[in-house]
């Protein structure tokens, strides 16, 4: 079977959409970099550009990976096409063009700093993790992570992306090429502002000029991204090529669901992402709060609660219905009351409708990938939320419970000797190895990892007293402890 790529679209069309601006005579000049081409970005940010395309403008995308080849080796060979396919009630499939090549920056730093340093490149967008930004606890860029001392260091070419992005920049400012729109669409709370901080923090230590100059020009407007992407299996591959007639080294699987809200502050010369759906807002955080808290939060939870559970995907899930009374309850208790949301948003029907994309049977979405550097993403889900109710006296069990569910997860898979996907896998592995199962020792041990928890938080009383209590039921067995939380027993 022959492979998807620009020769085989034109057998394609009429089949499916397909991007037909690649069989024109002028196509597309590339506008946009992006940083980390993994699966979301390619069913969410490249699906919006791929739409803003059908009305012109020079938008291609040269998608970077930092270090990986994998994406490169799967999309080079098909000139950056693959295929999208929305798996809900019902099934469409789409041909992306909107990736127009795919470079690797450890590989290819010419190539790619070329790209970045074009008066061309207007925008550079971002989907590199949390872990990605080399942020500490309060936000800021850590001056004393390893490779931002290696990159600051400047003996070498940058391998954190806030210094190839520095680099890039200073290389416009010396030839007065004004700066790209750099625009976070990873889940971090206050991404725009974060982002560009820590560029402006980086330049400080580089050039104070050049510092002086981002802090006048630099546009990094924040942003909420939301569509449940799951990993490519074989069973994707298998059904995209029936459909297509033609193999797809890396086709992408999503739900319907897709929302981008973007800060509204970016320059005129833009792509056409609001024709696309995009909302444009004066205030993304009221959005991004609501998605945080009312999304992520209780993905979280069931991968951590699912995971000890012995379940798979969040589809296996949520057909436990303890789980989903007692995540309901969670969501309803004290999600909910932790926040004020947009007013735009019914937020009934808004939490109604994520529960329903939970249970949607087309989207096998792994418990495991949920998982993946829980250090980086409770602090953004979880923790905001207790906080806030701890100030004002509203209750948290049921949110400490998803503490203590992490914690267990964390010694589980020390016991049993599997490998923890996180940033901070060694040091938590190393408390998991101090854990003697009594419950007031393992939660102050857990407590004290001061890069996921606050010395505030960590030291409240109320706080640890929960997590405590969740931790100790959770030791009678995950299922004993989620009927007592749920209220079942």
């Amino acid at each position: 079977m022959a492979n998807l790529s620009n020769q085989a679209l034109a057998s394609l069309n009429g089949k499916l959409p397909i991007p037909a601006y690649r069989l024109a005579e002028h196509k597309p000049e590339i506008g946009i970099v992006h940083l980390g081409p993994g699966a979301f970005f390619r069913g969410h940010q490249a699906w919006y550009t791929e739409q803003a395309l059908q009305f012109g403008g020079d938008w291609a995308i040269s998608a970077v990976s930092m270090r990986s080849p994998d994406v490169s080796q799967a999309l080079t060979p098909q000139d950056g096409l693959y295929t999208l396919a929305v798996l809900d009630a019902m099934q469409s499939y789409q041909v992306i063009g909107a990736v127009q090549e795919v470079l690797i920056a450890s590989e290819q730093y010419p190539q790619v700093l070329s790209r970045l340093t074009a008066a061309s490149t207007k925008y550079v967008t971002m989907t590199i993790t949390e872990k990605g930004y080399c942020l500490n606890g309060s936000g800021k860029l850590d001056l004393t992570h390893a490779q931002i001392q290696q990159d600051l260091a400047g003996n070498q070419q940058p391998v954190t992306a806030i210094g190839l992005l520095f680099t890039a920049l200073a290389a416009r400012f010396q030839a007065n090429i004004a700066p790209f729109c750099v625009i976070s669409c990873d889940n971090l709370t206050d991404n725009g502002h974060k982002l560009r901080s820590a560029l402006i923090a980086y330049a400080e230590q580089k050039d104070p000029t050049i510092a002086n100059w981002l802090s006048q020009q630099l546009i990094s407007p924040c942003t909420m991204v939301d569509s449940i992407t799951p990993a490519t299996d074989d069973a994707i591959k298998a059904q995209v090529a029936e459909v297509l007639g033609v193999a797809d080294n890396w086709p992408i699987k999503r739900e319907a669901f897709v929302q981008w809200v973007i800060e509204d502050i970016l320059p005129a010369d833009r792509p056409a992402w609001q024709q696309a759906g995009v909302i444009y807002a004066q205030d993304v955080s009221a959005f991004e709060k609501a998605k945080l808290r009312l999304l992520n939060a209780p993905h979280s939870t069931l991968a951590y609660v699912g995971s000890l559970l012995g379940y798979e995907t969040v589809f296996d899930a949520m057909q436990d219905k303890t789980l989903t009374q007692f995540i309901q309850q969670m969501i309803s208790d004290e999600i909910m009351p932790s926040f004020t949301p947009p007013a735009e948003l019914d937020v009934q029907q808004y939490s109604k409708d994520i529960l329903a994309r939970f249970n949607n049977p087309a989207i096998r979405h792994l418990l495991a990938q949920i998982a993946w550097d829980g250090s980086q993403k409770l602090p953004m889900r979880v923790l905001p939320a207790i906080r806030d109710n701890l100030a004002a006296g509203k209750p948290i069990d049921k949110l400490a419970f998803a503490i203590a569910a992490w914690c267990r997860f964390i010694v589980k898979r020390y016991k049993d000797n599997e490998k923890l996907v996180d940033p901070l896998a060694e040091p938590l592995l190393a408390v998991a190895a101090q854990c003697t199962g009594q419950a007031d020792t393992d939660v102050a041990l857990f407590l004290a990892v001061d890069a996921v928890f606050t010395a505030e938080l960590s030291l409240n009383n109320t706080f640890f007293q929960a997590v405590r209590a969740a931790y100790q039921q959770l030791a009678t067995g995950p299922a004993a402890a989620l009927a007592v939380f749920a209220g079942e027993a």
